[in-house]
């Protein structure tokens, strides 16, 4: 197979490359990682020499380069169907699509007032009616996903598939933003929490320099 190298913005920030980089960690490939330092002087020429879109995430296989988040899950889930990375279920595989879509196109409030950053210090903040009516969005998605699959596992879809993926960045917002959570929301959260992934991520952030 021809070597994959993911391009990835700073982990602190970067939502959109958490989201790829979980579901390719989940295969167990081997993977080349290449992190571009966001918000610094010359930043979107270094994202131009490696996604056409100038946008990360971005996936090199071979000479195929993708450079959105999804996309490159779906090609990855297509690439190593051993890990399941979509519900086996079409009814549950369309419902997975679904929610992974919703979260990939929308939640523009809660994006804007609460931006991932795995270094704030955990705090509260003023939250309008839109930010309320996102999060009570996601927690019902989270709910309902449980509520119909939780008899499979502790994930959305029992097992961790590209759903858990999408909503990662949101369980760090959260945590970050000390927003309250209750009952299969709140179990959810700390399940995402715990998976080791995401921990390696979060760990990795700390100490990343944020100049590249």
């Amino acid at each position: 197979m021809e070597p994959l190298v993911l391009y990835l913005g700073t982990r602190t920030y970067s939502t959109w490359s958490l989201r790829a980089w979980l579901a390719l960690k989940h295969t167990g490939a081997s993977f080349t990682e290449d992190v571009i330092a966001l918000y610094q002087p010359g930043s979107r020429e270094a994202l131009l020499r490696r996604s056409p879109s100038g946008r990360v995430p971005a996936l090199r296989h071979g000479d195929l380069v993708l450079w959105d988040s999804l996309a490159i899950c779906e090609y990855v889930a297509e690439l190593f169907p051993e890990a399941r990375l979509w519900p086996g279920d079409r009814a549950a595989r369309a419902l997975a699509r679904s929610v992974s879509s919703e979260m990939h196109s929308g939640f523009t409030a809660l994006r804007n007032a609460m931006s991932m950053d795995l270094r704030r210090e955990i705090a509260p903040i003023a939250r309008d009616a839109a930010v309320d009516a996102d999060i009570d969005r996601v927690t019902s998605i989270w709910t309902e996903c449980r509520r119909a699959h939780g008899q499979k596992g502790d994930y959305l879809f029992g097992h961790f598939t590209i759903a858990d993926a999408m909503f990662a960045p949101v369980v760090t917002r959260f945590r970050t933003y000390a927003v309250p959570l209750a009952g299969a929301a709140a179990a959810y959260a700390e399940t995402m929490w715990q998976h080791p992934g995401l921990a390696a991520w979060v760990a990795a952030a700390q100490t990343e320099s944020l100049a590249g």
